[in-house]
């Protein structure tokens, strides 16, 4: 095999750094600048660095001005919402491009990932970075590594400024103070003298208008395409209602003059994701924080609403306040609505059990007009009314007595202590069984033993947390009922949705064409009904569809 020769080129061209490779023709120069608040102080950098670069590159007759992109009031640790920064990118690419001038790798990014990803894009199309801070050019040779130590500082500086800023918020929370943000918050505004929160009637009446409607029998998507009807805008001034948006500000105990602060946290600083706090962290719930735009009790009354009907079944579709609340005394199952001669003059609403036909031994409680119902109830309310002093006056005596959770609160504490204990014993035999080496059949015997107990009293954490929201449920149906009593002055002229959502738990239906008015505080008022319609085993064709349970 003949012996290799290896013959040497000498090179003819003389090396230059990157950043004095300009080329004969002129570089076409633009510039990025950015803050991350839009507060006053920070508006001023912004625009000073605007300025600094226009007159910056215009003023070198090397270059070409290819205009300066910029955001302001935008985080620099994810990309997704850098519009000016993205344009920038696009047209670097695009080729219209060659040199970009920026005052740090802080100012580019707080990402390293995104920081790399960003300027390896670039340098393949031959477009150069100049960090003026860190004098770095990206084409040069030891560019990537020094932006790479950069950016990891830069990425480093943004996860201590978001804890800072965490820590601080907490600190607010723990204070009493919170924020709101007013553009998408329906009702309320920022009071211009104090801060404080004032409500803005126009949008109160919209808020009470969505509780009154749920009472009264609506489902969240019903109540979000009235809206959407009538031209009403949403919290955020869109004109479309979703039942999301109802949903959340039939829950917010903001309307009712509360606030619980720290609902949600962010996971993550860079891509700023949040989750809802299941206990990760405090919360901090201050009474009466502001004026109020729904009395308690209406609050109240609309989330026990909530649970009845999920407890019904979750109907989707309630539109009248009679949904999931009248019930067959024979077979359990609910009344329905029913619409006779649909479509004509003689069109009538009548309820009936929806099981009547759905087996063999047909129910023999009676089918009853809709506004026969609304009458019984009406004369059913006026007799308590009657004697409501001594109703009032018994439940002053007993109502701390049925609702006292003190008992159930005490051995929660007592679970929480002891499951926080074998967790610590478990943590404990894990590690210990991770370093020995003979047999693990003692301490698989100990960590199932600790497992069972653990799991144990869950269920029993379970039980006893169901027994304090039951006994809070049954104090908010007995006030209500109460104060509705109370305030009650006179008679009931006619039915009225909200009194009967306020005192009624359910209405039973019996075979004997009466009902039984079971009322919140667990007293029973039976009366006959009035044209009560018998159905007989074949269903009559005049009978519309079932609408509702």
């Amino acid at each position: 095999m003949a012996e290799k020769k290896v013959r040497k080129i000498e090179a003819t061209a003389p090396l230059r750094a990157a950043q004095s490779l300009a080329p004969m023709k002129k570089r076409r120069v633009a510039a990025y600048a950015r803050v991350s608040t839009d507060k006053d102080e920070q508006q001023n950098s912004y625009e000073a660095q605007v300025d600094y670069y226009t007159a910056h590159i215009q003023g070198n007759p090397e270059w070409i001005f290819a205009g300066v992109y910029s955001d302001a009031g935008i985080t620099g640790t994810s990309m997704k919402k850098r519009d000016g920064f993205n344009q920038m990118v696009a047209d670097a690419l695009a080729g219209k491009i060659d040199l970009i001038l920026t005052k740090s790798v802080s100012r580019f990014a707080r990402n390293t990932v995104d920081s790399l990803t960003t300027v390896r894009k670039l340098k393949e199309k031959g477009v150069e970075v100049y960090f003026e801070k860190e004098n770095i050019y990206t084409l040069d040779s030891k560019g990537e590594l020094l932006i790479t130590i950069m950016s990891s500082l830069a990425q480093e500086e943004a996860r201590n400024i978001s804890d800072n800023t965490a820590w601080g918020q907490r600190k607010r929370f723990a204070d009493g103070k919170m924020s709101l943000g007013y553009s998408h918050f329906l009702g309320y505004k920022k009071g211009a003298a104090d801060g404080e929160m004032e409500i803005v009637e126009e949008e109160a009446v919209i808020v009470r208008r969505i509780y009154a409607e749920f009472l009264a029998g609506k489902s969240t998507y019903d109540i979000a395409a009235r809206l959407t009807e009538d031209g009403v805008p949403t919290p955020a001034k869109k004109t479309v209602w979703h039942a999301s948006t109802v949903d959340s500000i039939l829950h917010n105990e903001k309307y009712k003059g509360d606030a619980i602060l720290q609902k949600r946290f962010t996971v993550d600083f860079l891509s700023k994701k949040t989750k809802k706090n299941e206990g990760e962290y405090p919360q901090y719930y201050i009474e009466n924080n502001h004026p109020a735009i729904i009395r308690p009790e209406v609050f109240e009354m609309v989330q026990e609403e909530f649970r009845r009907r999920q407890a019904a079944g979750g109907h989707a579709q309630c539109k009248t306040p009679f949904s999931g609340r009248i019930v067959c005394a024979d077979c359990g199952g609910f009344y329905g609505r029913k619409v006779w001669h649909a479509g004509s003059k003689y069109a009538k609403v009548h309820w009936h059990c929806n099981n009547k036909f759905q087996k063999r031994r047909y129910c023999s409680t009676p089918t009853l007009k809709e506004e026969s119902i609304e009458d019984c109830f009406v004369a059913a309310f006026n007799s308590l009314l009657s004697r409501k002093e001594e109703i009032a006056e018994n439940y002053a005596f007993c109502l701390d007595a049925i609702t006292d959770t003190s008992a159930y609160q005490a051995r929660l504490d007592a679970i929480n202590r002891e499951c926080g204990e074998l967790s610590t014993l478990i943590n404990a035999l894990l590690q210990k069984g991770s370093k020995q080496s003979g047999s693990l059949q003692e301490i698989n015997r100990q960590y199932e033993e600790y497992v069972a107990r653990y799991d144990a009293l869950q269920q029993e954490k379970q039980e006893v947390s169901t027994q304090i929201a039951l006994c809070a449920a049954k104090r908010v149906q007995v006030g209500a009922f109460l104060t509705e009593l109370e305030k009650r002055k006179t008679s009931l002229s006619k039915f009225d949705p909200l009194v009967w959502q306020a005192t009624l738990n359910h209405m039973r239906v019996n075979p004997d064409c009466t009902v039984t008015f079971v009322f919140r505080d667990g007293t029973e008022v039976s009366r006959p009904i009035e044209n009560g319609v018998r159905q007989y085993k074949k269903r009559r064709g005049t009978e519309g569809t079932t609408d509702d349970k």
